[in-house]
């Protein structure tokens, strides 16, 4: 884009208050108070729960304001577990959450208070189908204001939307509430410390891969790219340092910031085609959905590349590639990143079956993701892309 184009964006920024280091948890009765909130719920996964030293700090912090815990979350926010901490946070009166752990914490509090709020089954307030395109119903009713206390970095934080998996049928349902987005995140070092490093390092794989298919969009707004690009040079810097350095909180709390930055740009970029596919592919695999997404991207990169040559150089740039780059320059660069992150190459590696391809292809094909995508797919072309990456 030349200097003197006008830019013509919308650039909106919601309203999200973010807290990071030592004392992060003291701003959480403030946060309370500043909305009226006197019955706040936690609802986390098992595993952090069993963190009990740094959970009892989140309990000091909270105070008389706490109700009760819910730690039922499930990995892929299944249906039923959502539904339980729907009733966890009816039965308790909650009027404020707290979402303690990663994603998939984030993503069933933020699921169940939507559910909660409209009192409805969740099929007639999912993303569908109508008439040949995606469409997203507007939820009207008031929902409860949430935080999250994260153990890992995931793009979730900042995001409006939450997609649970129904277990009877494998499809995902994808829930879109902008009144259901968090308030604002408290990064506090000692519960960034809880996530096994391992499971750090798959959800900071997720950062990348946003970032990289959010910087491919058409919609070219600098303002989002700003924070796209600072999120993917956070990553190459410190992604490294999870593994190398498992005790330190630095590496985590960095890519924790890099998630909000991740997160809220591609919401001004939308989605991506790795995106799409790591969704329907994810549930089917042994691996975390952020390694599913950073394993596809460089295929979906390659897909892009005829439609946004000028976005892959840009790319390029930001990674620190010398002089012009072409765009299969830049897909090797991420190759080579990738590798140096220890991400899986093959589907197959990772557990999928070969056979779950085809079924993959049309739970994409209606993930809400593949509408932003900068050159749109047929299912012909998400066929050949999967099964190129088997």
């Amino acid at each position: 884009m030349s200097v003197d184009t006008d830019p013509g964006i919308r650039h909106v920024s919601p309203a999200f208050r973010t807290f990071c280091g030592e004392g992060a948890l003291e701003s959480l009765p403030r946060e309370l108070k500043r909305v009226g909130a006197r019955r706040a719920a936690i609802i986390c996964i098992p595993a952090v729960a069993a963190h009990t030293r740094v959970m009892g700090r989140v309990h000091e912090a909270l105070g008389e304001r706490l109700v009760g815990q819910f730690d039922g979350v499930e990995e892929h926010s299944p249906l039923p577990s959502v539904e339980r901490a729907r009733d966890f946070l009816a039965e308790h009166e909650a009027d404020a959450v707290i979402a303690v752990g990663g994603g998939s914490s984030v993503v069933t509090a933020r699921a169940a208070t939507i559910l909660l709020g409209e009192g409805t089954d969740v099929r007639q307030l999912c993303t569908r189908r109508e008439g040949g395109r995606l469409v997203s119903p507007k939820l009207a009713a008031p929902k409860l204001p949430q935080w999250v206390v994260p153990s890992s970095p995931t793009t979730a934080y900042a995001k409006a939307g939450a997609a649970v998996r129904d277990p009877e049928t494998g499809e995902r349902l994808a829930l879109y509430d902008p009144k259901a987005r968090a308030q604002g995140v408290v990064l506090d070092p000692g519960m960034a410390l809880t996530a096994p490093p391992r499971l750090a390092w798959s959800a900071a794989l997720n950062i990348f891969s946003m970032a990289v298919e959010g910087l491919q969009s058409r919609r070219v707004d600098p303002l989002a790219d700003a924070q796209l690009a600072h999120a993917l040079r956070t990553v190459v810097a410190w992604l490294p340092g999870v593994l190398k350095n498992p005790d330190q909180p630095a590496p985590r709390l960095q890519l924790m910031l890099a998630a909000i930055l991740s997160g809220q740009g591609s919401d001004h970029s939308g989605g991506g085609l790795a995106q799409a596919l790591s969704h329907a592919i994810g549930p089917r695999s042994s691996a975390p959905n952020g390694v599913v997404e950073a394993l596809l991207l460089p295929h979906a990169m390659r897909f892009n590349a005829s439609a946004v040559p000028g976005r892959l150089t840009a790319i390029g740039s930001y990674l620190g590639l010398a002089g012009t780059s072409s765009p299969e320059d830049v897909v090797t660069e991420v190759e080579r990143l990738l590798e140096v992150f220890e991400a899986p190459r093959r589907l197959q590696d990772i557990g999928v079956e070969q056979g779950a391809l085809g079924e993959a292809v049309s739970h994409a094909m209606d993930d809400w993701a593949i509408t932003a995508v900068p050159r749109p797919p047929e299912g012909q072309d998400v066929r050949e892309l999967i099964t190129g990456a088997w």
